[in-house]
């Protein structure tokens, strides 16, 4: 029962936006899903952080998730930046039942035990001036992240800490965001949101204040999910 994760999907079954415009993204999801196939088999579990698709309303991103439920393995999403569909809980739950997309679940003020690990997370938030928007966008993102952390450690297991924005970036820092994963003593942390070689060189990779740092967005890894536990 292995665990992997990727994020930046990005996907417009049912909608007008294909990626493939972008250089490296042609044919893209026929790459994803070889990939995928491949290497994940149906006890395994995949963490998706964020920016799943570019819908804007549910109802317009049943296509995609229909793709990522006939996917082998489990499926646990976060929330990103564009993913614009994104509801509550209960009608994002209702929706996944009423469509039997039985294969993925919602990390959001949760946490799910996964073997030995636990996955926790949320969307974060990275800035660089702090508006007033901005910090009430973090201090809701770190009650966010408190709350799915807390969660982990009531199920146990090793905490795994997934986010959608990067803790840091450049000279950028999150501070209130890295406490957090400091606190709870996260060792390691993933993240997307960042595309393209030039953006993927200012990411903080390898370990920073005692956390291994993991760029998982989808262009980063060649399409393929990245082995996070076995």
């Amino acid at each position: 029962m292995a665990l992997y994760a990727i994020a930046d999907l990005h996907l417009s079954f049912g909608t007008d936006k294909p990626m493939d415009v972008f250089q490296g993204w042609s044919g893209y999801t026929d790459k994803l899903e070889k990939n995928w196939n491949a290497l994940v088999k149906p006890d395994d579990t995949v963490v998706i952080a964020g920016d799943i698709s570019w819908a804007m309303k549910l109802q317009e991103a049943e296509a995609d998730f229909r793709y990522i439920n006939c996917l082998p393995g489990h499926k646990l999403i976060l929330k990103g930046n564009h993913d614009l569909w994104w509801s509550t809980r209960t009608k994002l739950e209702h929706f996944f039942e009423q469509n039997d997309l039985s294969t993925i679940s919602i990390i959001h003020n949760s946490a799910v035990r996964v073997g030995e690990q636990t996955v926790c997370g949320s969307r974060g938030w990275l800035y660089n001036a702090q508006t007033a928007e901005d910090k009430k966008i973090v201090n809701r993102e770190v009650g966010r992240l408190e709350a799915s952390l807390q969660a982990g450690e009531k199920l146990g297991g090793k905490p795994i800490a997934f986010l959608h924005y990067p803790p840091v970036y450049d000279i950028d820092c999150c501070s209130e965001i890295l406490d957090v994963l400091e606190r709870h003593h996260i060792e390691d942390c993933y993240f997307g949101h960042i595309h393209g070689n030039q953006a993927a060189k200012r990411a903080v990779l390898g370990e920073y204040h005692g956390i291994r740092m993991h760029l998982i967005a989808c262009d980063y890894l060649s399409f393929c999910p990245l082995l996070v536990r076995k």
